[in-house]
């Protein structure tokens, strides 16, 4: 267990209000998730500035911060620091309909994914086998390698009834129990024997097959959810131990074989023949809409409620395109967008975060390219939407479709291999360079534009030279001591000087390149052709206006020249809010210099020299 994530863990938990706020945790492939009894202890802003913290979200009562590929290192240490009392009510607003499925959904069907995956990788061997013909279909190696892979599909009911009942808060072993019955060697039996059921020749049992089926279980462990914590309320606690099992079993033995399993038969069955229909005729929506907005689901939780389909298609008809080829899609498109960025940005930290986010979104985990990269900058999102849409545009016309569920990313493709061809092989191999190919393009194309300032060809590596740098604002010289702030007068943050100005006009004191506009509009950070770099901060504790009074003319990135206009303020207005207009204006690689020397007095003009920087 590694203590590496010791000091991030303990933040974590103490931006979520501490452990006594936390009533759940636990973490998928790239997010920590939690409940918490109180939202409003949650330090939200906190959090998402935490360093290895790439994205707070709320969705659905759950709060995840995503933390990327070594999110189980990190829980690990937050197990640590929490302690998670299921007795705490939560403090949340109720949510709506749509949110409670998506949310039970997904808590029921997230915990399976792993096994399904592996499942899905050994289906995938086992067909690469076959192809390459290094077994063949009536060997007994091929017999056990595809029991090795069906196990999990065909007591599909039995986890998914314990996970759902994780979720639904009631016994999950006795939820298991109650699958076990449904999927009983002896019931089978009787199914294929075909003759009438009738229990106490009064109750009749329909004859359907439960294995691998996927709706039916959903509806019993519901109602078993409340049949148990009703048992659990009315029978004495000294025997609840024996007969609540037992009504249980009872109970639930019954309604699973007379009412719920073939209610939830018939929707399986009616869920068939919708995938079927969207199969031969319109088998290009699924994958269009599911490759060009998975990003969007993902951030709204909404995929949650749509990849189960997935895999409620594949336990009916045996294959995946619902869900598979668009996820793939869109996926593949997310890295290629998050590379295209790489091999671009001149922002070293940038292009760090790209790089790794394109190599784990290759390999079907896409947050950390997401949350890190492609939002945040919004064109590699809008690239990867349109070329994740045209890749599964392919897929579905060619109606492509996955033999096993698993991985999202290029290991994926093998799971396409499948009824002895490798039709939806290539079609899938086609459709990801559609998606990579159109995805790298439209990326690369509004990079000149998105990035235009940031892509500008840096300056070569600058020699320091003595500088004189003009006055950027019109008003009178006084010495740093002076001014009413104790960072500046200290010269704590560089040497420099300030001025008391007449007029509201910051220009540029050289030619060169901003460096920084903070989002308030009170400060702009430069830096000189020959490498003097330069922070002017118009006003004392004026970053509380929040940007009022401001109006800043250039952006991060942009090339100045000297005497152009930068930033206008209003001064009257600013001092009528209370705050001084004394302006710093100071140099910030100080220590390279052996001399800062401010060359003027009294009142300055803005095309006055007025500092001189000696190497």
């Amino acid at each position: 267990m590694s203590k590496k994530y010791e000091g991030l863990a303990h933040d974590i938990v103490e931006k979520l209000g501490g452990k006594e706020n936390i009533m759940e945790g636990y973490h998928c492939q790239t997010r920590l998730r939690f409940k918490v009894a109180d939202e409003s202890k949650i330090d939200a802003k906190g959090l998402e500035t935490l360093d290895g913290v790439t994205k707070y979200i709320v969705n659905a009562g759950v709060h995840q911060v995503v933390i990327g590929t070594h999110v189980k290192e990190v829980f690990e240490e937050i197990e640590k620091n929490i302690d998670v009392d299921p007795s705490k009510e939560v403090a949340t607003e109720k949510k709506g309909i749509l949110t409670s499925i998506i949310e039970f959904v997904a808590g029921t069907f997230q915990p399976v994914i792993p096994a399904l995956s592996g499942a899905g990788m050994v289906k995938a061997v086992l067909a690469l086998l076959v192809v390459f013909q290094v077994i063949s279909t009536d060997s007994q190696t091929y017999y056990l390698l595809n029991m090795f892979a069906d196990g999990v599909f065909f007591f599909l009911p039995v986890i998914l009834a314990f996970t759902e009942a994780q979720k639904l808060r009631c016994n999950p072993i006795l939820a298991a129990s109650v699958a076990a019955i449904m999927m009983h060697p002896n019931w089978g039996a009787l199914v294929t024997a075909g003759d009438p059921v009738q229990f106490f020749d009064i109750v009749p049992f329909t004859l359907a097959t439960y294995t691998g089926s996927v709706i039916p279980i959903l509806l019993v462990i519901f109602v078993q959810s409340y049949v148990e914590k009703f048992l659990n309320r009315v029978i004495p606690k000294s025997v609840e131990l024996v007969f609540v099992p037992m009504l249980t079993f009872l109970v639930m033995g019954t309604l699973a074989f007379s009412v719920l399993g073939p209610i939830g038969s018939i929707i399986g069955g009616y869920l068939a023949a919708f995938f079927t229909f969207l199969s031969v005729n319109a088998s290009w929506v699924p994958a269009v809409l599911i490759g060009g907005f998975l990003p969007i689901m993902v951030m709204f939780g909404l995929h949650n409620g749509v990849a189960p389909l997935g895999v409620m298609q594949m336990a009916e008809l045996g294959y995946d395109s619902i869900f598979g080829p668009g996820c793939v899609c869109s996926n593949i498109a997310q890295a290629t967008a998050s590379a295209v960025v790489a091999f671009r940005t001149k922002d070293k930290k940038l292009r760090q975060v790209a790089t790794s986010g394109s190599i784990t979104a290759y390999m079907g985990i896409t947050e950390p390219a997401l949350y890190g990269v492609n939002l945040p900058k919004k064109y590699p999102l809008v690239s990867a939407m349109i070329g994740g849409g045209l890749g599964g545009l392919y897929a579905g016309l060619t109606n492509t479709h996955r033999f096993a569920t698993g991985s999202s990313g290029l290991p994926a493709i093998l799971l396409y291999i499948g009824d002895d061809t490798m039709r939806f092989f290539w079609n899938i191999v086609i459709a990801l360079i559609i998606s990579a190919v159109s995805t790298a393009i439209l990326t690369y194309i509004l990079s000149f534009r998105f990035e235009k300032d940031e892509i500008i060809p840096e300056m070569k590596e600058v020699i320091l030279e003595d500088t004189l740098v003009i006055s950027p604002i019109k008003g009178k010289v006084i010495p740093l001591s002076e001014v009413h702030d104790e960072a500046f007068a200290s010269e704590a943050l560089g040497k420099g000087f300030a001025i008391d100005p007449t007029e509201g006009k910051v220009v540029a004191p050289f030619d060169g390149k901003v460096v920084a506009v903070f989002p308030t509009k009170h400060a702009i950070g430069l830096v000189s052709e020959t490498g003097i770099e330069i922070l002017i901060h118009v006003g004392l504790n004026t970053v509380e206006l929040k940007g009022q009074y401001f109006d800043t003319l250039v952006e991060a990135g942009q090339t100045i020249k000297r005497g152009q206009v930068l930033l206008n303020f209003d001064i009257e207005k600013i001092q009528a809010a209370g705050y001084e207009t004394q302006v710093p204006i100071v140099v910030t690689n100080t220590p390279q210099y052996s001399s800062i020397e401010t060359i003027a007095t009294g009142q300055t003009d803005c095309n006055e020299d007025i500092l001189a920087v000696k190497v």
